[in-house]
């Protein structure tokens, strides 16, 4: 592979003339948008070089840019739309609600009936509350977790991506310590600790050393490589939290009703003292989030048994348990409570895709590995298989390889998120079809990385 590295940046110069030659109107906008938007995007993972495609329409699992270019999907609003872009009866369900009251402001019955439905579909949860965004209900599971515990300290894992919470903005990307951003005090992170995702030994050290009050954890790392938990490992961190006294707090703002119905907890067998949702919760729509828990956990939020504000920690919120995000995801949650077999057919037809991908990688001298449960699909051009983050990235084989895959993707009409991790969330309308498509052009690019 000694010349590996200028083929990689031959092909890069290739696919972006005809990138550029595709996306004349994108470019116009990238430049007016830099001017207003820093970076010229809402959030820096949009960007992706030479400069963004401009998406105007979304349907089923296409989109559109401003140039007329229709794209398959493969990132379905950051992982939110599992039934895919605006599904006709959510929509129609929203438009109705919002001639009611876009906004309440007092307590409604929708946030009762869907409260219920939630405590019946996903397993260890009695009680839950509503907040609007998966960082959010991060932020009070931890504070949730410390006052039920009395304790300090929270363990996350390397490459685990929780929200923009302070305290758990750390150990995200290499060198895995130390504030992630400019303007965060190191005093803000004193209390997290950062141990190596399927690493049992490493997590017990830290419980055995400091009062941890909780573990967070994604069931399957997302933005981390979408990497798979190795058999047995969620039952040892249960154990494990058990024996030290801490709470399980499984952050299933992607997994949530991806993997299964119930989520990282129902596929992989494992219980959660806090569950914390996003994205699927809110049924494609703004605001999603919530907390979810037993009783005796969610109590301590309980103003009426609380009533001193000191007494009980604090949860609130504008926006929380506003009717359209409610009704779209009730509407949502409750159409695949009933439709149960979907999840069976979903996670086969991914599983193979992914062994597909897998099987190619191999075939092509072992330059890429799959990862990943289900509709979560990890590509990784690694010396060898990632277990966590820190090898998914200490591992890399050349860094242009997921500039030039995004790119080529791009050209052929395929989009996932992003230029420099490959995680590809489909959604369950995604077809075999499509799926085939997808594995012949990532041979296709194989192919010319290989020169075969």
């Amino acid at each position: 592979m000694s010349d590996l590295g200028g083929r990689i940046q031959e092909l890069i110069d290739k696919y972006t003339k005809i990138y550029a030659e595709r996306t004349g109107k994108s470019r116009e906008l990238f430049e007016r948008a830099r001017r207003v938007l820093p970076g010229g995007t809402t959030y820096q993972i949009r960007y992706f070089a030479p400069y963004p495609i401009y998406i105007t329409r979304a349907s089923g699992v296409k989109v559109w840019d401003v140039d007329g270019n229709e794209y398959v999907d493969y990132w379905m609003g950051h992982g939110t739309h599992i039934l895919g872009h605006s599904p006709d009866f959510v929509v129609k369900a929203v438009n109705e609600a919002a001639y009611e009251g876009t906004h309440l402001g007092y307590p409604n019955t929708l946030e009762v009936e869907y409260a219920e439905l939630l405590a019946k579909v996903i397993p260890n949860v009695e009680m839950v509350r509503f907040s609007n965004s998966g960082t959010e209900a991060n932020m009070y599971a931890v504070r949730l977790a410390r006052a039920y515990t009395g304790r300090r300290y929270v363990i996350k894992m390397e490459g685990g991506w929780h929200g923009g919470y302070d305290g758990l903005h750390v150990g995200v990307s290499p060198p895995f310590e130390g504030p992630e951003s400019l303007g965060l005090p190191p005093e803000h992170i004193k209390y997290t600790l950062v141990v190596p995702f399927n690493d049992l030994n490493a997590l017990e050290n830290a419980l055995r050393n400091f009062d941890v009050a909780a573990v967070i954890v994604e069931p399957v790392l997302g933005s981390g490589g979408c990497i798979e938990p190795q058999p047995g490992y969620l039952k040892g961190v249960r154990e494990l939290v058990d024996r030290y006294g801490a709470l399980l707090i499984f952050d299933e703002v992607i997994t949530g009703f991806r993997l299964a119905l119930g989520g990282g907890q129902e596929l992989f067998n494992v219980k959660a003292d806090i569950v914390t949702l996003g994205k699927i919760v809110g049924g494609g729509y703004p605001g999603a989030g919530a907390i979810a828990s037993r009783t005796e956990i969610m109590e301590l939020l309980n103003q009426v048994k609380r009533p001193n504000a000191r007494a009980r920690s604090f949860h609130g919120g504008t926006f929380t348990g506003n009717r359209i995000t409610l009704t779209a995801g009730y509407t949502l949650i409750n159409y695949l409570s009933q439709h149960k077999p979907l999840y069976e057919s979903f996670n086969d037809l991914w599983n193979w895709v992914r062994g597909e991908i897998d099987r190619a990688c191999e075939e092509y001298g072992r330059i890429c590995w799959a990862t990943g449960v289900g509709g979560m699909l990890g590509i990784h051009f690694t010396r060898s298989r990632p277990m966590n983050a820190r090898m998914a990235y200490a591992d890399r084989i050349d860094e242009n390889l997921y500039s030039l895959t995004h790119l080529f993707m791009r050209v052929k009409g395929i989009l996932y998120m992003t230029e420099h991790t490959a995680h590809l969330l489909p959604s369950m309308i995604h077809t075999r079809d499509h799926a085939r498509v997808l594995m012949e052009e990532f041979r296709n690019l194989l192919s010319e990385v290989m020169r075969r």
